[in-house]
């Protein structure tokens, strides 16, 4: 896959399909083919898709500092711009939908709409207790805060539903994840406690969608009716599920996500 040099850090990204630009960036823990890989299947005939890896994720390098918002957007914009997009749609996840807000901000006449998926426009105390608690937990125990994560991430119904199989499965799958993601995690965790983006958002001047998850519990619902409030040309979507939607029915979540897409294109 391409990269580029953006600041200190070597960007990985996906680069596939044709047609009108699509940015996709991807939440916590997660890279840019993991967080939307039933999108992309479904959108690449339509759209040139550019998903990045976000530094502490994937393939992407950097010099391991800390990670700000405004740094892990001029990622994303630096991608954009080297994969030949001059214009394009932006879709994001949790932080992902706070980068992508971000990047709209900072690059007004590029962007042609904004998807924010889980976003937040500034960390409050509870979001940074319960931050701080994932980097703690991995620090000392994965599997403790692989069992956090899913009873946080998924739905009620989604929860209701499993057996004890269910549960064992689903935390084994959390802690491949964070082993994987490593101190990557940890990066991107503590650049979830610093996120303050309120003033920049009046600067987004494209049509946005901001979509809630109804059952969420990690960034819970008043935030992102705080986004649409707070956005000019803003719409406010709410959808059965939790903070993980793109991963608990990605299916549905993709259709969602594409078919406002080919509202916004149209």
């Amino acid at each position: 896959m391409p990269t580029v040099t953006v600041g200190t850090s070597t960007v990985n990204y996906l680069r596939t399909g044709r047609g009108p630009g699509l940015v996709l960036v991807h939440g916590t823990g997660a890279d840019g083919r993991s967080n939307w890989a039933p999108l992309i299947d479904m959108v690449a005939d339509r759209y040139t898709v550019v998903a990045p890896d976000l530094s502490g994720a994937g393939a992407t390098v950097d010099d391991g500092g800390p990670l700000h918002v405004d740094d892990l957007a001029a990622q994303v914009l630096g991608a954009a711009e080297h994969a030949g997009l001059d214009g394009f749609h932006l879709v994001g996840h949790s932080l992902g939908a706070v980068v992508a807000l971000a990047a709209a901000a900072a690059r007004p006449e590029r962007v042609r709409s904004v998807i924010a998926h889980a976003g937040w426009a500034r960390t409050d105390p509870w979001m940074a207790f319960q931050f701080d608690l994932w980097v703690r937990l991995l620090g000392h125990d994965r599997e403790l805060l692989a069992r956090l994560l899913q009873l946080t991430a998924m739905s009620d119904d989604t929860l209701r539903a499993r057996g004890h199989q269910d549960f064992a499965s689903a935390t084994a799958g959390f802690s491949s994840l964070l082993e994987g993601a490593g101190q990557g995690f940890v990066r991107q965790a503590r650049a979830d406690i610093d996120v303050d983006i309120t003033a920049s958002l009046s600067r987004i001047t494209a049509p946005t969608l901001i979509i809630s998850s109804r059952d969420d519990r990690i960034v819970p619902p008043h935030h992102q009716r705080e986004l649409a409030e707070l956005i000019e040309k803003a719409e406010f979507l709410e959808l059965p599920g939790g903070h993980g939607l793109p991963f608990e029915h990605p299916g549905s979540f993709a259709e969602a996500v594409a078919s406002r897409l080919a509202a916004f294109a149209g």
